[in-house]
């Protein structure tokens, strides 16, 4: 029998909260009112333990994510400097090849700058192929 472990004892509660009872504990798929007050003291009573918790997991998640960001920021200065170390080879190889006055690196610097600002920093080959052509 259902009833076996369950305990009958008085309960006062208001005549709206009642009503609010009667109305809703239906839509929680309950078969009687006093499985939804159960419920709900259940839920209530999870909720209290969450918020005592949350002084324990909220250090935990920091920590976490703290040292998920670090490791990305680690990845990213170990690829910026792959980056640069092969921009620097080709910078020199292109200096070495031409020969090309300081003007006109000097307008080349002010192009590229204007030209990355333009584009949010991405850049193609076709983009910069075509700008050699103008």
């Amino acid at each position: 029998m259902a009833f076996d472990n369950k305990i009958k004892f008085p309960l006062w509660i208001y005549p709206q909260t009642k009503e609010d009872v009667k109305n809703h504990y239906k839509y929680d798929n309950c078969k009687s009112q006093s499985e939804f007050i159960e419920k709900a003291i259940s839920f209530y009573i999870g909720y209290l333990d969450e918020e005592r918790s949350v002084s324990y997991i909220s250090p935990m998640i920091t920590e976490t994510v703290k040292a998920t960001i670090k490791g990305t920021e680690q990845r990213l200065s170990r690829l910026i400097f792959k980056v640069a170390v092969e921009l620097g080879k080709i910078s020199n190889i292109l200096a070495a090849v031409n020969d090309i006055d300081d003007e006109t690196i000097r307008q080349l610097q002010a192009m590229c700058v204007n030209e990355v600002r333009k584009i949010n920093g991405i850049i193609s080959y076709e983009d910069a192929v075509e700008i050699q052509r103008e």
